[in-house]
């Protein structure tokens, strides 16, 4: 019998540390992962009630007699004899409307004068939109409001239901 004096290779222990360094690193690495998802919803959100900000003051100037559209479809119905809409059709396809992890809807107080806007719906004297993750905490960690006076504000509370039309709201502070 011949006894191996130099033999090479990997302990048990050894292969299982490695494996072990491994694990700690890709969860880690999860960790980031989800953390920079959670961040791109919370931007898109953003992004999203700026340009329907941008969208209801251009409907208001050009559609809405000095009045706001009533929803996120009427943004995306264009005018008589224009071309485009307001609002791109990726916003417009409902109200409430489910976008990158979060429900964003539109309301406000409907304008009693009766005139209609010049592609037919009934505007509002003001607006407000909200952006509330469909899953907190793994669609997004903050909500976002704006209304009327284009600013707009995040909480860790939501704004659906308590967004003023104007002003800022009882909680949360100003993004931009």
């Amino acid at each position: 019998m011949r006894r191996l004096t130099n033999a090479s290779g990997f302990t048990i222990i050894e292969i299982l540390i490695v494996m072990a360094l491994i694990g700690v690193v890709s969860s880690l690495a999860m960790i980031g992962v989800r953390h920079a998802r959670v961040r791109a919803a919370e931007t898109a959100a953003m992004a999203s009630l700026h340009t329907i900000n941008q969208a209801q003051f251009a409907y208001m100037q050009a559609c809405g007699n000095q009045a706001y559209a009533p929803t996120l479809v009427s943004l995306g119905t264009p005018p008589p004899g224009a071309d485009s809409a307001f609002l791109s059709p990726d916003l417009t396809q409902s109200d409430p409307l489910q976008k990158s992890g979060y429900v964003i809807q539109l309301g406000g107080t409907v304008k009693t004068d009766g005139v209609p806007a010049c592609n037919g719906v009934v505007p509002l004297e003001k607006y407000y939109a909200t952006a509330d993750p469909v899953n907190p905490g793994h669609s997004g960690v903050r909500s976002f409001g704006t209304n009327s006076d284009r600013v707009i504000y995040g909480d860790v509370a939501t704004y659906s239901g308590n967004m003023p039309e104007s002003g800022a709201p009882g909680h949360g502070v100003e993004i931009r």
